[in-house]
């Protein structure tokens, strides 16, 4: 039996699904002032980090913080110690997907690091006094919401099938002439 052989109705149900999706990837500067003037950069480390996702204008924002621990030498590298300094940001993750027909009083947003912030470079600055962090992050974003979708119906209810196979039709069924080379492996 195929959806032509009966007459197809469609209905709209109410739903909640992925209305908005977003990802950034950001690279950051921040400058930390040692109690000493560091003489050499011994390591350098991000740690403690926290954040929360909230819908901001046309985006989603990442708010957060996270500890920058730099492990340095100074009085000409005869001596050692670990400056720490918690650092706070707003990072604005815009949406490149958003379901125009989602319900805005139902949206529900979250923010998933996929990449932990990360010190890619750390130097001492021109003036010898602090340190420059060079720091990498990336974060992806997802807003969650009610929406309408279309849904087929059968007239009779599941009940009228009575284990007849339903086809869903999309034209002759012709595919021999399809190149196989061309199809998605990973589908």
């Amino acid at each position: 039996m195929t959806i032509a052989d009966k007459q197809l109705q469609c209905r709209e149900i109410i739903t909640k699904a992925v209305c908005g999706k977003g990802r950034k990837f950001a690279t950051v500067t921040h400058t930390v002032t040692p109690p000493h003037h560091p003489t050499s950069i011994l390591g350098a480390w991000i740690i403690n980090h926290q954040y929360e996702a909230v819908r901001s204008g046309d985006g989603i924002e990442v708010i957060g913080t996270y500890d920058i621990n730099i492990w340095y030498s100074y009085n000409k590298n005869s001596q050692t110690d670990v400056a720490k300094e918690t650092v706070s940001y707003v990072e604005n993750v815009p949406l490149s997907y958003v379901d125009p027909k989602h319900r805005a009083s139902t949206e529900e947003v979250s923010a998933d690091s996929i990449q932990e912030p990360n010190c890619i470079e750390a130097n001492i600055s021109t003036s010898g006094s602090s340190v420059v962090i060079r720091v990498e992050r990336e974060f992806g974003v997802e807003m969650i919401a009610e929406t309408k979708v279309c849904v087929a119906v059968c007239p009779g209810g599941c009940d009228d099938l009575d284990g007849k196979d339903i086809e869903y039709g999309l034209g002759d069924g012709d595919y021999e002439d399809l190149d196989p080379d061309l199809l998605d492996d990973e589908l």
